[in-house]
């Protein structure tokens, strides 16, 4: 891991004090007026201040806002004040977005005036490399030590839907809060994650992409999210640290509290590079990293897709270890696909018993279906009703504590098309989703949705369209839905390894 602790840090630990005041986060997430500098009078304009105005309003942000220009004018409706100082009221919170040059000035004006926080959009500091860059940064770190807390530099800033303040650049994402915190040294990870987050179904408390990190980042963020009362689930995308004991010393604390999913970048030797070139980190070892994640208790994921993928079944399912599922769809390959890869993460389907096989297999289709587990309901048409029935039946094993049931809907097209009618009418979607919440209810055993799309051509946008409109339907029913079998055991095996083993 990058960096030790110098020795002005270390006596500051000893002696208890951080060298800094302490963090109004209430006011940094939930800011009632923000400054947003550098924006101008142009309503047309692509600079960073101005998108950022027009991505907080377009959000719905319901505090006041004050646009920062020395050139003065109005935006929207709104007047550009010449400096920060000319403000007539108290601002919680600020959007620096101005030449690299006169950020350390801007920040100084904004700690004059009391802001609790703000986020440094431009670039142009360490990351560059030069001596000029690393200067400016450490300008920064020098303002903030006196009392304001500094996001960034190089950074797309913070979302916190409760409060409609949103990331660069986005005036479109969900208001919608949830149980999700991530924090990121990735700008466009961060942003990227937020919109997946609409259709996935991840709702988030916070997203904080700290950039550089001149001032607040992984350790302190970790510590503050691990009391959050907003913030169920962690996650966390890191390229590097500057700290490395203070980091795993948060790390272990938060992970005893709830879920940490880390998703650590630069692990190979030419995304170190890549990491070094963007946000002047360093990588680190992959085995060491392993151990490190291990040792705190933290959950770790390789790539993107698996960080949603685990933060959603975090989020959807209750706080416990699933030793044993059971896997309901149609095809024998599913079945040996489900039970391969179960058993490659410690997951057992096991048989039912006959008298429950003899139960199922009576709503079931002959020939062609199975009840043993993985059930095999011969074909893509059974209906819901009788789907209802078998996860029913399959519930009352006891050994059976979540259930995956798994639709292929893109079969719907042949029979959509025999009947002349368009595929979301030939497929019984909201009945589908509706009995598979109404066998929760009555079993009190959770249920993940799994719907494939083996056909993603343009000639077939409709059951694109269905499986979007049927992944909403199951969403609203508090199911969580994944596109394929292995992503769900696979996100399931993350659960069983935090509430197995996890810290006490």
């Amino acid at each position: 891991m990058e960096g030790r602790m110098s020795s002005k840090t270390t006596k500051a630990k000893k002696s208890g004090k951080t060298g800094y005041p302490p963090t109004d986060y209430e006011r940094i997430f939930h800011p009632k007026a923000i400054a947003i500098l550098g924006v101008s009078a142009d309503e047309n304009g692509v600079g960073f201040g101005t998108g950022m105005l027009r991505a907080i309003m377009a959000m719905g942000y319901e505090g006041k806002l004050y646009p920062v220009n020395p050139k003065g004018g109005m935006i929207y409706g709104l007047e550009i004040f010449r400096k920060v100082e000319d403000i007539p009221d108290p601002v919680d919170f600020a959007v620096v977005a101005v030449n690299a040059r006169y950020v350390p000035e801007s920040l100084e004006a904004c700690l004059k005036i009391g802001v609790a926080g703000a986020e440094i959009l431009s670039s142009g500091f360490s990351e560059l490399g030069t001596e000029e860059g690393k200067e400016l940064e450490r300008r920064i770190q020098e303002v903030a030590a006196r009392g304001i807390r500094v996001v960034g530099p190089n950074c797309f800033g913070i979302y916190c839907p409760a409060s409609g303040i949103t990331l660069l650049p986005g005036p479109d994402l969900s208001r919608e809060t949830g149980p999700v915190a991530f924090v990121a040294q990735s700008g466009g990870m961060s942003i990227d994650f937020a919109h997946a987050g609409k259709w996935l179904g991840v709702r988030f408390s916070k997203m904080i992409s700290f950039g550089n990190g001149a001032d607040l980042r992984e350790a302190e963020l970790l510590r503050y999210l691990a009391r959050d009362p907003e913030t169920r689930v962690i996650s966390m995308y890191i390229e590097g640290i500057k700290d490395g004991d203070a980091f795993f010393s948060e790390l272990k604390a938060a992970a005893a509290k709830k879920p940490v999913i880390v998703y650590k970048g630069g692990l190979s030797v030419a995304g170190a590079r890549s990491v070094a070139s963007h946000t002047a980190s360093m990588g680190g070892s992959r085995v060491i990293w392993q151990s490190i994640l291990k040792q705190a208790g933290a959950i770790q994921v390789n790539d993107t897709e698996e960080m949603a993928q685990a933060n959603l079944a975090f989020a959807m399912l209750p706080p416990k270890p699933f030793r044993g599922i059971s896997i309901v769809g149609g095809g024998g390959a599913i079945g040996v696909t489900a039970c391969d890869t179960a058993e490659t993460f410690g997951i057992e389907i096991p048989a039912l018993p006959p008298e429950l096989q003899e139960r199922i297999g009576s709503v079931l289709p002959k020939p062609g279906s199975s009840a043993i587990n993985p059930i095999d309901v011969a074909n893509p048409f059974v209906g819901p009703q009788a789907l209802k029935e078998v996860l029913l039946g399959a519930a009352e094993d006891e050994r059976i504590e979540l259930q995956i049931i798994v639709s292929l809907l893109f079969h719907y097209k042949g029979l959509a098309r025999a009947f002349g009618i368009p595929v979301a009418e030939a497929a019984p979607y909201r009945e589908l989703t509706q009995c598979v919440r109404d066998a929760i209810d009555q079993t009190g055993k959770p249920v993940i949705a799994v719907l494939p799309n083996m056909t993603r051509g343009t000639e077939s946008m409709d059951i694109t369209e269905l499986i979007a409109l049927t992944r909403q339907e199951y969403l609203s029913r508090g199911i969580p839905v994944f596109d394929e079998l292995h992503d769900a055991i696979r996100a399931i095996s993350h659960i069983n390894h935090y509430y197995g083993g996890k810290i006490k």
